[in-house]
């Protein structure tokens, strides 16, 4: 029992209750980190690439969290989910760094309240201020297309963490080293499904086809990568599944997708923003 208070409960009821949307609960991801910006690094370019980074996390976790109990079993709706939260940490520190490096990047509340910059900068933009690649924005068709989208973003997102542990930012590559196991988890998660679609049944592996078809040409948005293509060519030999003759999609603006996506997630934020629970 709380000292303070005559039940475990009304610690919520304080006047310094939680804030939903505020500065009042929350803890700075980025606590006890050497902020400072090295010497030969352009804070500009710095925010703007941990912008791009964080964006590709915070909108590919919204649309995994989408799942929740949708999955096609409790495992896989827990892994998926976890895979979410996983993204979500990355997001937090990737757009608190972007914030520390350049402080303008971070949008004003409507009503001028001070929130969290990773706050702000998620429930605060509007879709044409994101950074993130298409891929990551589409919506997630079946289990068999989220599959295919979790093991090609996460195939190329581990071989850019891998390279990013050397980066001259110290909060990077702090980010990428506890990335790297997170996404080693994340690839190999999808791959045994992927493989396990494949050599299913009929219908499993004409979905499967599908849905590699419609994220195949968005792999390479944040570049080309030789060692993430070697990755994924052994997964799909491994399953006998051929690359799909599908030309590479360039990243550009935004698809309709993201506004919907941005407008149920942000809804509660924006009519409330210093509403609390």
């Amino acid at each position: 029992m709380n000292d303070d208070h005559d039940s475990a409960y009304a610690g919520l009821l304080v006047d310094d209750a939680h804030w939903a949307f505020g500065e009042a609960a929350h803890d700075d991801p980025l606590a006890g980190m050497d902020t400072s910006i090295p010497a030969g690094v352009d804070a500009t370019e710095l925010a703007s690439y941990c912008l791009e980074l964080g964006d590709d996390a915070l909108v590919l976790a919204h649309r995994l969290s989408e799942w929740c109990g949708r999955a096609p079993d409790l495992e896989e709706d827990i892994a998926l989910s976890n895979i979410a939260l996983d993204l979500l940490g990355q997001a937090r520190l990737l757009l608190t760094r972007a914030a520390t490096a350049d402080p303008s990047v971070v949008p004003p509340l409507p009503d001028g309240s001070p929130v969290p910059p990773e706050d702000a900068l998620a429930f605060f933009r509007d879709d044409h201020q994101f950074r993130n690649t298409n891929l990551v924005e589409l919506p997630n068709g079946d289990f068999a297309e989220t599959i295919c989208r979790v093991l090609v973003w996460a195939t190329y997102r581990l071989a850019l963490f891998e390279r990013l542990a050397a980066h001259p930012d110290g909060v990077v590559r702090a980010v990428a080293a506890k990335g790297v196991k997170e996404l080693a988890y994340h690839r190999d998660f999808a791959a045994q499904w992927f493989v396990t679609l494949a050599r299913g049944t009929e219908e499993s592996r004409r979905r499967l086809h599908t849905g590699l078809a419609q994220v195949w040409g968005y792999r390479h948005q944040r570049g080309e990568d030789a060692v993430a293509e070697a990755v994924l060519a052994e997964v799909l030999a491994a399953a006998g599944v051929a690359a799909p003759d599908v030309g590479p999609v360039a990243t550009s603006s935004h698809t309709e997708h993201l506004s919907r996506m941005l407008a149920e997630m942000q809804v509660v934020a924006r009519a409330h923003p210093r509403g609390r629970w």
